[in-house]
């Protein structure tokens, strides 16, 4: 499918990548990771051929093509959204226009024509395009599409213009889904998706029938979707075909061994450069000196790559709370007419660490801002003894002040006793040398991020909301902030699309949904389990401000008192219920499956009848014909429709 030759980028003089010979087979999906700043863009954009290489060639399989998604900076306007990602379907959309027109055509021309067999022909054979690329479908494919990515049908008929910047990235890659690249190259696919939108991305690529090259910041969907990894390190690819998790494993060892190489060649070349030395004037010592001087030419050295930069660092000890946090009783927080959360109770207590989750626009951000303060409209929010709390908001990168450096925005709200160690939280996150002095308004995304975290070490508290902290952070840090948090003493409410870190970190799952607050007293695994009613996975109690024993540390979560057998009869009656509902869904899509057949059948029969010779001689029945088509390709789509609606 594709193959680098001798691939080489150099910037200002220094190598990015040098010598690169890798190929990409069909079907295959692959991760490519490395460090920020290794060339994994820039190597994407060479490949889709938007930047030159400085030496080397690429070559596709006859006829493939590749398409790209950038991390961001795609903005669409002018057309509906449902227009837009119908123009996306170029060749479908021309082979459509032209059918339509033959068929003018094949009305309009006697059958005795010469002309006439030549255009019904013609006709035929792009019918059979036209159907084979999904032609007759493509309305139902654009909805699958624009629905998985979490666009409501009344989007559909918006301006473009109207979505905000995530959303736009969502549009564009839409369209590219849609187009259906021989080898799609996709940059940080999932930087603005909710875990439900991820959910389907990865369902979609691992059933993509081309190839993938993807970059992403996600460990839990790059094992879901990659069985090979690509490493841009050391000027180099390496190839790793295995998952994500393993590869870590699998790079340690490697790296272990290059070094251990490096150090044998090191003692080597030592050896042999202090033979010459010793005898580089002896007359009976030259020819050997000499041998030697010419071995010391030929070896290739082994160079190491700087060690991979860490974040090490830890929050500051938890002031004593009580056992009770926080608590909302009867809490309802509207904007205008739309109420967001309505009369929810929610206990926090001390040790937890709960993952507030829902769909985009259930509330999250919303709870998370009323737990810390924030406006709401009845209700109760009661703080419990001795609660310190640190709030980090979804935004909380851009409330930085933009014309300070990263070491006056830390020095402007520290605490006199934390002056002295400001240059060793910067250190810790990164920050070092003249690094600290850099304008907050020329960070990076991830940098800003890092420094609003930092900020969170100034002061010790017990409680930690956090909206996103994980956004622009790199798969190195996310994972050092994890540890942080594992090691924090008290308590931590949090949002996170990443579901490594949710599942690794929460104790307790909150879904925010339709105005209220259900619990899942367990890990994100156990959430899903229950979402998709797993008779292993039992215990879910969703009675408002329902709460368990406290846990805190990287301590199991304490064992769940036994339910009260109310609460068990309501267990075993909905897990009837449930399945009375899945038998009669799978009832129904199995009836729809065969009246899809059946039209599909009849659909086929009807296509072979009009591609026989002089079935366009009588203008009546050609007429019928083409009327009888449009509306079996109206009912399979209706049917396809509705057997979409009962699988999800």
């Amino acid at each position: 499918m594709l193959q680098l030759i001798n691939l080489s980028k150099n910037f200002a003089g220094k190598p990015l990548f040098t010598n690169i010979s890798w190929h990409l087979k069909k079907g295959e999906r692959v991760a490519l990771v490395g460090e920020n700043g290794a060339g994994k863009s820039t190597l994407m954009k060479i490949i889709a051929g938007l930047t030159e290489p400085s030496s080397g060639d690429i070559q596709f399989a006859r006829g493939a093509k590749a398409s790209y998604l950038p991390q961001d900076g795609i903005v669409t306007t002018g057309q509906s959204l449902f227009h837009e990602a119908r123009a996306a379907l170029g060749e479908l959309l021309a082979m459509e226009e032209e059918l339509h027109r033959i068929g003018l055509d094949l009305e309009r021309l006697p059958h005795d024509s010469p002309e006439h067999d030549q255009i019904l022909t013609r006709y035929g054979e792009l019918q059979e395009q036209f159907r084979h690329g999904g032609g007759y479908t493509m309305e139902a494919e654009i909805g699958t599409v624009l629905k998985g990515l979490g666009f409501a049908q009344s989007d559909w008929h918006r301006d473009c213009g109207e979505f905000s910047g995530g959303w736009q990235m969502r549009i564009a890659l839409a369209c590219l889904l849609l187009q259906k690249p021989d080898v799609l190259l996709l940059d940080e696919p999932t930087n603005h998706l909710d875990i439900e939108a991820r959910n389907w991305l990865e369902e979609y690529l691992c059933a993509y029938p081309g190839s993938v090259i993807l970059v992403s910041h996600d460990r839990f969907f790059m094992d879901s979707v990659c069985s090979r990894i690509a490493e841009v390190w050391n000027h180099t690819l390496a190839d790793y075909h295995c998952r994500y998790s393993i590869y870590l494993d699998q790079r340690e060892e490697r790296v272990a061994a290059l070094r251990n190489a490096k150090s044998i060649q090191d003692g080597e070349i030592e050896k042999t450069e202090d033979f010459i030395r010793r005898f580089r004037y002896q007359a009976n010592k030259a020819s050997q000196v000499q041998s030697r001087v010419k071995q010391l030419e030929k070896v290739e050295r082994i160079v190491l790559p700087p060690e991979r930069k860490r974040i090490r660092f830890q929050f500051p000890d938890a002031p004593k709370s009580g056992k009770s946090v926080l608590e909302l009783k009867g809490l309802t927080r509207s904007f205008g007419d739309h109420t967001v959360l309505e009369k929810i109770d929610l206990t926090i207590e001390k040790g937890e660490r709960i993952a507030l989750v829902g769909h985009n626009g259930a509330g999250k951000s919303t709870l998370m801002a009323v737990l810390a303060g924030g406006e709401f409209q009845s209700g109760e929010r009661i703080v419990g003894h001795n609660v310190t709390m640190d709030y980090f908001a979804q935004d909380q990168a851009n409330a930085l002040n933009q014309s300070r450096s990263a070491y006056d925005e830390l020095y402007a709200e520290a605490p006199y006793d934390m002056v002295p160690k400001l240059r060793d939280i910067l250190g810790a996150f990164l920050f070092s040398g003249d690094d600290i002095h850099k304008l907050v308004s020329v960070l990076s995304g991830g940098e800003r991020n890092r420094l609003a975290l930092a900020k969170m070490l100034l002061r010790p508290s017990n409680l930690l909301l956090m909206d996103e902290p994980t956004n622009h952070l790199d798969l190195n840090s996310k994972e050092v902030l994890l540890d942080a948090l594992k090691g924090f003493d008290g308590t931590v409410v949090f949002v996170s699309h990443d579901r490594y870190f949710v599942n690794a970190l929460a104790t307790r799952v909150v879904e925010v949904d339709a105005g209220g607050v259900e619990n899942y007293f367990g890990d994100y695994e156990y959430y899903l389990g229950k979402k998709a009613g797993s008779p292993a996975v039992v215990g879910a109690i969703s009675a408002p401000g329902a709460a368990v024993a406290s846990t805190s540390g990287d301590a199991a979560p304490a064992p769940l008192p036994p339910l009260h057998k109310d609460v068990r009869l309501k267990d075993r009656e909905d897990e009837k219920r449930r399945k009375r509902e899945d038998q009669a869904r799978q009832k129904r899509m199995s009836e729809m499956e065969g009246q899809i057949a059946g039209v599909e059948k009849e659909l086929a029969l009807l296509e072979d009848e009009m591609n026989a010779p002089g079935f366009f001689d009588d203008p009546e029945r050609g007429l019928q014909g083409g009327e009888r088509h449009a509306g079996l390709n109206a009912r399979l789509e209706k049917l396809y429709g509705e057997w979409e609606e009962q699988s999800e």
